[in-house]
């Protein structure tokens, strides 16, 4: 029988904002996390340009896209205010969203949570890359027992892909999900989940950009182009007696036309909620048609937009660049479209360029805590989870709510030699 050397009281995969949000808020614990990459954190240190939105006044369950009681139940753990006392020692300046970005920028925001982190006692081992985990037992001298016995101790085994092995009481997966594949992004917390039973819902591309079929090529020619608008999309939810509902949702903001398609704030957001299908961009939000009704001049002078788009859209509608009233019936028809432009994009731009992943783990299978019904200790936290929010500060709010939340069960738990 092989001896176990050490039995972490918590032992977190993922070295990201929802499993150091928890190493740092642990006390009186044994902890280790174990992250994929050589250094801790590389997704915060991109998180809002660089600038890092910790969070937004504005945290409410409807920003996000999951099950709205869970993503309730886990907020009402943490309230902005908590956010930005956690981090007091940063100077934060509230923007447009009401979002809040940290002044010295993101390494800041990721050297606070280590130094907390490290202070909590926490080991962290970079450039460990899980292959798997189960639940085994073990007798009160550390040694693992093959044969299950029920009045044995059950901890958990987590192999390293080198083979190195580790061993808890509590095991939290913090692993993230599959965006930003270039700074290590991995599917572990998946598999693990997959291999207790547990559901898991296809990772998807969310707050990220469309790319275009045939008929909107036109939007390539726009590239660099960036303006205010407002998205409509069609989200589909379930009411409360599980019947599902599909109801018009507007995002606004500024849209951006690159080579490959359309993106910028609004179209990221309605990305989250975009389920193949039509979308209609509004190009004119809060103009009138009865303005250019009154004006004699150019079309393309008296629309609030950006000449080169305007004459763009006139190209592509194959439509001359004259007075509104010169227009014919259909020709107007086509003008018209400005106000409600409906297309199906032909995809997104991938998980290379998606700043988070839809879908994950099944949240119906966990407690309040996160916590896994069917393996007492196991609990799956932040971006794994089947829970997405909207551009804004949103997401990490979301990562160091679940650990906040799950660090107040675990610090409640007496400690146990190990």
């Amino acid at each position: 029988m092989a001896k176990i050397c050490k039995i972490y009281d918590v032992l977190i995969i993922g070295a990201g904002a929802a499993g150091l949000f928890l190493a740092a808020n642990l006390r009186g614990k044994s902890v280790a996390i174990l992250e994929k990459n050589v250094t801790s954190g590389k997704k915060i240190l991109a998180s809002g340009g660089g600038r890092c939105n910790v969070t937004n006044r504005r945290i409410d369950a409807s920003n996000y896209l999951g099950d709205a009681n869970f993503v309730t139940n886990i907020l009402k753990n943490l309230d902005f205010k908590d956010v930005l006392n956690f981090f007091g020692e940063l100077k934060f300046n509230e923007q447009k969203q009401n979002q809040f970005f940290c002044e010295s920028g993101a390494k800041d925001v990721l050297g606070v949570l280590l130094k907390r982190a490290r202070q909590s006692g926490t080991q962290i081992f970079c450039g460990v890359c899980v292959k798997g985990a189960r639940k085994i037992l073990a007798d009160e001298n550390g040694q693992i027992l093959e044969k299950l016995k029920s009045e044995q101790t059950e901890i958990f085994e987590v192999i390293a892909e080198n083979g190195d092995k580790f061993y808890a009481k509590n095991l939290v997966i913090a692993s993230g999900g599959l965006s930003y594949k270039s700074l290590g992004a991995s599917d572990i917390g998946y598999k693990i989940a997959q291999s207790f039973s547990i559901c898991v819902a296809t990772p998807a591309p969310a707050l990220v950009g469309f790319t275009v079929q045939k008929d909107e090529f036109w939007f390539k020619n726009l590239s660099g182009v960036c303006f205010p608008a407002e998205i409509s999309v069609v989200c589909a939810s379930k009411n409360a007696a599980n019947r599902e509902l599909k109801m018009p949702r507007k995002f606004a903001g500024d849209i951006l036309f690159t080579h490959k398609g359309i993106s910028g704030p609004a179209v990221l957001n309605a990305s989250l909620f975009w389920q193949k299908g039509l979308i209609a961009i509004n190009f004119c939000p809060n103009f009138s048609i009865e303005t250019a009704k009154k004006s004699k001049k150019q079309l393309s002078t008296v629309l609030p937009l950006p000449r080169r788009f305007a004459l763009e859209f006139l190209r592509a509608a194959e439509l001359r660049d004259k007075p509104y009233g010169e227009y014919k019936a259909d020709e107007v028809a086509k003008i018209l479209r400005l106000f409600a432009y409906e297309f199906a994009p032909a995809g997104t731009f991938g998980f290379e360029r998606a700043e988070v992943t839809k879908g994950g783990v099944d949240t119906d299978a966990l407690n309040a805590n996160c916590g896994y019904n069917g393996a007492h200790g196991l609990y799956f936290i932040g971006e794994v989870l089947n829970v997405t929010g909207m551009l804004g500060g949103y997401n990490l709010h979301f990562a160091f709510a679940c650990a906040a939340n799950l660090a107040k069960r675990l610090n409640a738990e007496q400690r146990r030699p190990s």
